[in-house]
């Protein structure tokens, strides 16, 4: 009874710790939709289901779906037309949007 017990306090510990992490993810997610339909005017040129943009002047996300570090490095960079947001987006927001992004982009 003593050896049951303590699984069930494992398993409960591990379901608030997955809890906790899910609404880590969770608002970074939010956070990178925000920059990405705002700050970042991402859709402006980015085609992205999830964020409900159609723009067809850069590459569709839907389709090359770009992992985070792709993200951040032409996020920051700049890559053919797109500018380089280094500067003008805090590196929290870099990062919120390459998480949003290549999330959204697998859906």
């Amino acid at each position: 009874m003593k050896k049951l017990f303590l699984n069930l306090k494992n398993v409960l510990l591990i379901l608030v710790c997955f809890s906790i992490f899910q609404a880590n993810a969770d608002e970074l997610f939010n956070k990178g939709k925000e920059v990405f339909l705002g700050a970042g005017n991402c859709a402006a040129c980015h085609m992205l289901s999830d964020a409900g943009s159609n723009a067809m002047v850069g590459p569709n996300l839907n389709e090359i779906r770009p992992d985070i570090q792709r993200i951040i490095m032409a996020v920051r960079n700049g890559i053919g037309v797109m500018p380089a947001m280094e500067g003008i987006l805090t590196d929290d927001e870099i990062e919120a949007v390459a998480h949003y992004t290549s999330v959204a982009a697998e859906q």
